[in-house]
């Protein structure tokens, strides 16, 4: 027994990344359905949290690579649980900002600046004077001799300048390219779970999953063209599309299958 709980203890630990993705999924999935409860839309959100709609979406899905730093993360998600009727700061306390292995040097192993006697404050003033010399005659150097290489070096011929220019020009900006790729047909589904019930879903022409899924359960499915959700328990499923209000599937016990296809962005 004294071996088993000694490897136990050896066990690694989710790193403090993976602990703010899964702590994060949880209560992106927590606000989506109290939002979806109470018939709110993410634009009506945005009116009231002053909140962009990307930040608030990317909470929801419990995607952390669209989300600024962590202090910030707690910040919005304060504000997104209050403007639903929770304690933003307890619900928000949640999300590890942290790692919780991380402790404070004890004070008493520090070194205290009050034990510095005045010779040795003399001492560090002279080292700094000394360094600060030595850096400024370095930097006057290099200056020299930059400027020695600048005089030494021929001029650029202006006609090939001006081929730089022109080709610079004509390159496409990387914000238009990514403007392209944003405008791109897509199609998303979320779905939540009234009763424990079994799922299908294809994306794409490609079933991204299919099982029972408990009571409870929140999950979000993305395709470019075409997304495909069956259930054998239509009245235990709400389905949400496009971020829109979520719906029942059709009545409890029955079999459904819906189809959802891709609208081009205007």
């Amino acid at each position: 027994m004294k071996w088993l709980k000694r490897k136990q203890d050896e066990q690694p630990q989710l790193s403090l990344d993976q602990q703010r993705a899964d702590k994060l999924a949880e209560l992106g999935a927590q606000l989506w359905a109290s939002r979806q409860e109470k018939g709110l839309s993410l634009e009506e959100m945005v009116a009231i949290t002053r909140i962009p709609r990307r930040l608030l979406q990317a909470i929801e899905e419990g995607n952390l690579n669209d989300l600024p730093e962590p202090i910030y993360i707690q910040g919005l998600i304060r504000q997104f649980a209050d403007a639903l009727g929770f304690n933003g700061v307890e619900f928000s306390s949640q999300f590890p900002v942290v790692s919780e292995q991380k402790k404070l040097q004890p004070v008493g192993e520090s070194p205290s600046i009050s034990l510095l006697r005045p010779i040795h404050l003399y001492l560090l003033y002279i080292l700094v004077i000394v360094c600060s010399v030595s850096g400024l005659s370095q930097l006057l150097n290099n200056a020299a001799l930059r400027a020695n290489d600048n005089e030494n070096t021929p001029q650029v011929n202006q006609e090939t300048v001006a081929d730089s220019q022109q080709k610079l020009i004509k390159t496409e900006p990387v914000s238009d390219r990514i403007t392209k790729e944003k405008n791109n047909q897509s199609v998303q589904i979320g779905v939540t779970l009234k009763a424990s019930s079994w799922i299908r879903v294809i994306a794409d022409g490609k079933t991204e999953f299919e099982g029972t899924l408990p009571e409870g359960t929140h999950r979000v499915w993305k395709a470019q063209e075409q997304l495909t959700v069956k259930t054998n328990n239509a009245g235990g499923v709400l389905m949400s599309v496009n971020q829109q209000a979520a719906k029942e599937m059709g009545e409890l016990g029955e079999e459904e299958e819906i189809k959802i296809a891709a609208q081009p962005e205007l």
